[in-house]
């Protein structure tokens, strides 16, 4: 039983990045921008908030928790925000490819936090020497008294703070685009931007801000990562392939930010699965790993054998809008 808990709280702890990621890429897509970029902003989010918190706290004799996670925060929203601007910009404004602005952007943002990572390493005194433990505490602390209730307590209120906010972040994005005026023209310039437009929906207007708040939530997920996660340290190339992970639950999601929330978890379930299994090998562990992006495979062909319209992405996905072609 015990097993299964700690097997439950890890998998939520793994799939909480997973989802910042997946609800940004949503909000994203609606607009029928392709963002494979999410994995790059999530390194610049994460860095970010690592560099601000740790100046906070070295520019500080005493520190306050709280300032430095507001400080973190806002430095994580504020890069990722501008990295979505930018995607917007070649993308929406100079009409680039935006599978090729996506990858390069994913390259440059790896690039961004490796550099960065290293550099406040090195001032921090050697790898591993970065110090952020006030903040990061306060992005670790728990709900007081309830997260001491047996059973219940460690599977629904063992977690920061990041955690929860995850959860209230894609159900307000569901809510935001099912059943809200705006929500409804997001979706309509994604799937048919030039009817959108006849209508007098800002097609622009819609596709720069869905794209730059995708961001800023996706950045999320790197922050949560190296502050709640890690505790405050940061290791190269130490997010793996978890922002490739988050655009593949778009897919199992079927573009809904509130399936993305089971869909994280069972994502983090399975990328952390064959710790938990006795008597695997090297080569079957491999074989463990594989299987997000296996479930993601079967869970596409199922979709597309349904061919059910809710379950397919917006129809004018990754497609530049040209207003002169209407």
């Amino acid at each position: 039983m015990t097993m299964l808990i700690t097997f439950i709280q890890k998998a939520i702890g793994q799939g909480v990045a997973i989802l910042f990621g997946a609800t940004g890429e949503i909000v994203t897509e609606k607009s029928g921008n392709l963002n494979l970029g999410i994995p790059g902003i999530m390194y610049m989010g994460g860095i970010a908030g690592l560099m601000g918190a740790f100046f906070y706290e070295k520019g500080k004799e005493n520190p306050n928790g709280l300032a430095g996670l507001l400080v973190a925060v806002l430095c994580c929203l504020i890069v990722s925000a501008l990295g979505g601007l930018l995607y917007s910009f070649l993308t929406i404004t100079l009409r680039a490819n935006q599978n090729v602005v996506g990858l390069a952007l994913t390259t440059f943002g790896v690039g961004f936090g490796n550099f960065f990572g290293g550099s406040i390493s090195k001032l921090a005194g050697g790898v591993g020497q970065i110090s952020v433990a006030t903040t990061a505490a306060a992005f670790r602390a728990q709900i007081p008294g309830l997260s001491q209730i047996p059973v219940v307590g460690s599977l629904l209120f063992s977690y920061g703070f990041l955690t929860y906010v995850s959860l209230i972040i894609a159900i307000s994005m569901t809510y935001f685009l099912t059943k809200t005026r705006k929500g409804l023209n997001l979706r309509a310039v994604g799937e048919d931007p030039a009817t959108a437009d006849a209508a007098g929906i800002n097609v622009s207007l819609y596709k720069y801000t869905a794209t730059v708040t995708g961001a800023a939530i996706a950045g999320l997920g790197g922050l949560y990562f190296v502050m709640e996660y890690l505790g405050g340290t940061w290791s190269n190339n130490g997010f793996g392939d978890r922002g490739w992970l988050a655009i593949a639950l778009v897919i199992l999601a079927l573009w809904n930010p509130t399936n993305a929330i089971w869909g994280s978890f069972v994502f983090g379930g399975l990328y952390i699965l064959y710790i938990y299994l006795p008597g695997l090998t090297r080569a079957t562990q491999e074989l463990c790993k594989m299987l997000p992006y296996v479930v993601t495979i079967i869970v596409l062909i199922i979709t597309s054998r349904r061919n059910k319209e809710d379950n397919q992405p917006p129809a004018s996905l990754g497609v530049p809008y040209f207003r002169e072609e209407r």
